[in-house]
């Protein structure tokens, strides 16, 4: 199943994913940091949705209170609310 999720707080403006056979798959960010984005995307590709939440939830980047991992955490978690 196919993610869209609208970033809240940082450069990115959007980020996707996919979650296919119960992992993350498809990894896509828009906007900000491409390497930082395809290193993090590399990282959760795999994982469950749970698994990768709980690691990257609360990351902070700099003075802002989220960043672009918490961002994608809390993008899954929306997710695995509404399945």
């Amino acid at each position: 199943m196919h993610y869209s999720f609208n970033t809240r707080g940082i450069c990115a403006t959007r980020l996707e994913f996919d979650v296919e056979d119960g992992v993350v798959k498809n990894v896509s960010f828009f906007g900000g940091c491409d390497g930082n984005h395809k290193g993090l995307a590399a990282l959760a590709e795999g994982m469950t949705p749970d698994e990768a939440a709980r690691r990257l939830r609360g990351i902070t980047c700099g003075m802002r209170k989220s960043s672009c991992p918490d961002q994608l955490a809390v993008a899954l978690e929306e997710f695995m609310k509404n399945q």
